[in-house]
């Protein structure tokens, strides 16, 4: 009987003791978190919400990007000129062409990538540590942003391809409602939905990889350059340091990703490539297209329009998270003293 107390004292303590949660992190004497489940979700829900807003809202930008890429004779007096010459020959409402597919395939892709993103980022800084963390902050960011888009792109390659087909051919379908369920009648899955998915891949993941990073490194140079605390700072501040650096790092991205972009773009246009496996039609349409063709046709609409929308995706994202009242993670130095 003595026995059995002395085991159940020793016991004891060890059960009381608080579990500890590794999706809790300290920081500089700061406590971060809980990241559970609900932050995930409040996560994906703004990423997904400020993807879809900002591609829908640009979409006319989207619409004269695609067709200088797919007709670059046809369509050469640059971005405003081609804006007009569409306008002029198929009516304003053609600047809305794939308008359906674009919100709703940028909501699943951002809701993949901004929720991944955080989830991965998280985990990766509570398995190193914080001091580990910080010092590869860089790594991490590259990381967690080339797994999150990786998932991404399987749910938004078939939506994209649908959008490209209803941009490059305005008369294939009404919309999304139909053009999806005619591509996968006329050409099945792999080919109707997949055939970009080598390039989309190609494209995503070094942008989002940039738009990650260098966001991620503009806003600390900012931070630093003004400076404004990232804990303290008041809401238009910190609303100012998001923006600007988004508009930094979605040029930064627009440059990296662009040739990937114009070959996705070409893929998905109704016979490009000839026969052949999707890697023999890529070769195919790089070959005829050319490097200085695939890096800069329709870079100057792609800069404009992957800057303005980054912004507004960083930006729209922190609003949406501050009226959830999830309190984002962030990198902070551990030799900083806490104030």
């Amino acid at each position: 009987m003595c026995v059995n107390q002395l085991q159940a004292q020793a016991a004891a303590p060890a059960a009381s003791a608080p579990k500890k949660n590794p999706f809790v992190l300290r920081s500089a004497g700061e406590k971060q978190g809980p990241f559970d489940v609900t932050y995930y979700l409040k996560g994906a829900l703004a990423g997904g919400l400020c993807c879809s807003i900002t591609h829908g809202a640009l979409c006319p930008v989207d619409v004269v990007k695609t067709r200088i890429q797919l007709d670059p004779v046809k369509y050469s007096s640059g971005m405003i000129g081609s804006f007009r010459q569409i306008v002029a020959a198929e009516g304003a409402g053609a600047l809305a062409s794939g308008l359906g597919a674009t919100a709703l395939g940028y909501f699943v892709q951002g809701w993949f990538k901004f929720g991944g993103v955080e989830f991965f980022k998280i985990n990766f800084a509570g398995a190193m540590g914080e001091e580990k963390a910080w010092a590869n902050r860089t790594g991490i960011y590259l990381t967690a942003a080339a797994c999150a888009e990786f998932i991404a792109d399987i749910f938004l390659c078939p939506l994209e391809a649908t959008r490209i087909r209803t941009v490059s051919d305005p008369t294939f379908a009404s919309g999304l409602s139909t053009a999806f369920p005619k591509i996968l009648k006329q050409e099945g899955v792999i080919k109707g939905f997949y055939s970009g998915f080598a390039p989309i891949l190609f494209k995503q993941i070094p942008y989002t990889m940039a738009k990650f990073a260098v966001q991620g490194a503009a806003a600390e140079k900012i931070y630093t350059a003004t400076g404004v605390d990232s804990k303290t700072g008041s809401g238009s501040q910190k609303m100012a340091v998001s923006l600007s650096s988004g508009v930094i790092a979605g040029v930064a991205a627009a440059i990296i990703s662009h040739p990937a972009d114009t070959l996705l773009s070409l893929v998905n246009k109704e016979g490009a490539g000839g026969e052949g496996s999707i890697m023999v039609r890529l070769g195919r349409l790089a070959a005829e297209t050319g490097p200085v063709k695939l890096c800069l046709t329709g870079l100057g609409p792609r800069c404009v329009m992957i800057g303005t929308l980054t912004a507004g995706q960083f930006g729209i994202f922190d609003i949406i998270m501050e009226l959830t009242g999830a309190k984002k993670f962030h990198f902070t130095n551990p030799n900083e003293k806490a104030h």
